[in-house]
Order: C-alpha cells, then structure tokens, then sequence
C-alpha cells in the first residue's frame, strides 16, 4: 500500500527502475524469465497488469511493435507510460552498420534503413533512460522527487564507471570486429567504442534468416582471419553460429544483449551491470586483449 505499481517490458527497463524506485515502488517486469523478447507477446493477463500499474515503461514502439495497440485499449486514464526511448535519437541501420561477407548482397538489404531499437546497450545511452524514468517516477510521485533523483544520479555515476572500465579494456584489445552468430543488437555499442562487426545476418531484424551462401562466406572469412572466436546472442539456441564455429575451427561465446534473462540468473538477482561487466570479459579474450 501507498508504493507506486511498476510494469516494465524488457529487463533492462526493470533493473533500472528498481534501482531508482528502491522501497517507494513495486516493480515487475512483463517478460517471464527465459523468453526472448522479440518473440513475446502479452496475454491478456499481461493487459490486466499493465492496466492496474500507475507506471508502465517500455523501450517504445519500434522495440514492442504490440504497446501501441494495448497503451490505445487501456481505460486506466492514471497510468503514467514512461517511452524509455524518449530524448534519444535513433540510429538508422546503416548508421551502424555491420560488414558482410557479401558486400552486394548487403547492400540491397539495407535500402529499407530502419531504426534500431537496442539503445540500451551502450551505457552512455543508457544514463538517458535511466533520468528519463526517474523523470517519469518524479512527476508520478513528486513527494519521493528528491530520492528518485538521488537515485538517479548515483546510478549514472556507476555507468558512467562501467563506460571508462569499457573504453580503457577495449583500447588494449589487438583486434577491433566483434563475429556475431546471431541478430546483432551492439550496434550502439560498437559505434560508441570505434568496434566493427561481422554477422551472417542482414541487418538487427529477429526475422531476418542468412542463407547458406553468407554462412559459408563467413566461414571462410573466419578461417582467412586471425579470430577463434564466434559469438552468439541469449535465450536463443545459437543453431548458426555453433554451424560456423565448428566449420571454422572457432569457439563460441556469449554476448548477452540483456533483453532478457534466464530463471536461473532471475533467481541469482543478476543485474544489468553484472551483464554487461561479463561481456567486457568475454569480449577481451574474443579481442585479444593485452595489457
């Protein structure tokens, strides 16, 4: 009673918010646990939460194609929705975008130039959306204004912290191309830290499949490279990037993009810092790091 009811659709959001809100808020995050978020859509039990909050955030439109139609049904005229993406300017495809082991092929499937919705993780942007909710949380509930801001500006200081403790290891690492198995969601990431990256994939859509040919393109790209190492994304079984690691002699590892977590990492109470700290680690053994 008297704690402000928070629903928040990707994981990112959710630790955020509990940050922010500590003991003044009950905060719950929409996806369960497991579920990779390009594929979830909310039951109607989820409406019936959303409904009942006082704040709702999301990523916006682009990342959760489905708020839109569920933000124009609820009746609930007290529900504060907090747009995470708000203030921030998102990149087209190709402002960021990957090389490929077909240039021409590529090419053409880049003339759609949509915008990527992963702004989370690149830790600068991700101070943006974490003043934006405690902006959100402040007007919600001016009377615990000061302690949301507090909040805010002590956790912004820590990514602030995890972006040097980025930009120092990657400065030490040999090499500069994340290989990524998956649908490539660090674009913001590799823009902000001069990386590039070299995906099977077209573009960051979850619908997005590479044919065959790209696939052994890029193995023996891989092969021509000084790199052992392929990574892939969470949640998902990394089908092609396990088929390119082993037609490449390449081992694979995790770079977790954080839209989601597992039951087990639920339970552990892993939290986005932790994520992000992890892939650094991985990343400067993929790197080659040298210090």
């Amino acid at each position: 009673p008297g704690k402000l009811q928070v629903v928040t659709t990707l994981f990112p959001l959710y630790d955020f918010a509990r940050q922010l809100a500590g003991d003044k808020a009950e905060v719950s995050l929409l996806l369960p646990p497991g579920v990779e978020s390009h594929s979830f859509e909310p039951r109607p039990g989820d409406i019936v939460r959303i409904s009942k909050a006082n704040v709702f955030i999301y990523t916006g439109p682009l990342m959760e194609p489905w708020s839109q139609d569920i933000l124009k049904g609820i009746t609930n005229k007290e529900l504060t929705v907090i747009n995470a993406s708000a203030n921030i300017q998102l990149a087209k495809e190709e402002e960021h975008d990957h090389d490929a082991a077909t240039e021409g092929d590529h090419n053409h499937e880049h003339e759609q130039g949509g915008q990527d919705p992963h702004i989370w993780v690149d830790p600068i942007l991700a101070q943006q959306i974490v003043s934006t909710i405690a902006d959100g949380f402040a007007a919600k509930d001016p009377a615990n204004k000061d302690y949301y801001l507090a909040n805010a500006k002590a956790y912004n200081e820590k990514l602030a912290a995890l972006d040097t403790q980025i930009r120092t290891a990657l400065e030490k690492c040999s090499k500069k191309t994340i290989v990524y198995g998956g649908h490539f969601a660090f674009g913001y990431f590799s823009k902000r830290y001069g990386l590039d990256h070299l995906s099977p994939y077209a573009g960051f859509s979850p619908n997005a499949e590479p044919t065959p040919r790209k696939i052994t393109e890029m193995i023996d790209t891989l092969k021509k490279a000084d790199t052992s190492y392929i990574y892939y994304e969470e949640l998902l079984e990394p089908r092609v990037a396990r088929v390119i690691a082993e037609g490449a002699g390449a081992k694979l590892l995790l770079l977790h993009g954080a839209h989601n977590i597992s039951k087990e990492e639920l339970d552990k109470g892993v939290t986005y810092l932790e994520i992000m700290e992890g892939n650094l680690e991985r990343l400067k053994l993929g790197l080659g790091y040298q210090d």
